[in-house]
């Protein structure tokens, strides 16, 4: 191994390395063109609203929606209802992981770079980064990756949902349309997406009446909650 360039792109550690160098110029170009990809992680919540995100949790899940994936966030007031069931081992994960109670992409590009090192390190001290041996540190490093980047996440949860928060509460967001992300009825909380200037701004709103409205349906926001966590929405159509 001649140089650190060879290391790092080396036939175990390249994959990561393009990887996290393509993560790395996507937020580059996101800050100065002001460009964004929209995804969607959609996860329907349906349990005890004292049940914590961080404990055993259940959930009645209608499955993953990808869209607006880089600033997702999963908050307390989203977790309503008194039906539980199991978790699903990928929910688990995520929610353990910090991967939707942070905005994704910040949080999975954390966890690339934590593997990314673990990998370039272990194949560097055992000089396996071309041969099978490497191979087993390049898996096995993913473990203490997530480990590592749930220690160094956590303490951006309350940054992240202070910002958020704050922008939202500056914006008039009554009289405007939006499209649900998440059937809702009766009290269930569901997920809205809305543009303010072009910027993509996601909320949670109940149903004004109480009436179905379904993932996907247009809807006019009606009025904001009296503690301020939501909205009360109805359809547009």
């Amino acid at each position: 191994m001649n140089s650190l360039t060879d290391l790092v792109f080396s036939t175990i550690n390249a994959p990561l390395t393009i990887l996290l160098i393509a993560l790395a110029a996507y937020r580059v170009f996101t800050m100065i063109l002001g460009l964004d990809l929209d995804f969607d992680l959609d996860v329907d919540f349906d349990i005890d609203a004292d049940v914590d995100v961080d404990s055993d949790l259940d959930i009645d899940s209608t499955g993953v929606d990808l869209e607006d994936v880089t600033n997702i966030e999963l908050k307390k007031e989203t977790v309503t209802g008194k039906k539980r069931k199991p978790l699903k081992w990928w929910q688990v994960i995520l929610l353990y992981f910090n991967f939707v109670e942070l905005p994704f992409l910040f949080t999975f590009t954390s966890w690339i770079f934590f593997w990314w090192a673990i990998t370039v390190i272990g194949t560097y001290l055992t000089a396996s980064y071309d041969n099978s041996f490497g191979v087993i540190i390049f898996l096995s490093a993913m473990i203490p990756a997530l480990i590592l980047n749930k220690i160094f996440t956590t303490p951006f949860k309350s940054f992240f949902k202070k910002l958020e928060r704050k922008g939202v509460d500056a914006l008039d967001l009554v009289g405007r349309r939006g499209t649900l992300l998440s059937n809702i009825s009766n009290d269930k909380l569901g997920s809205v997406k809305l543009y303010v200037e072009n910027d993509p701004i996601n909320i949670y709103a109940k149903s004004l009446n109480g009436e179905e409205i379904k993932s996907g349906e247009e809807i006019l926001i009606i009025k904001e909650s009296s503690d301020k966590k939501y909205y009360f929405i109805q359809s547009y159509t």
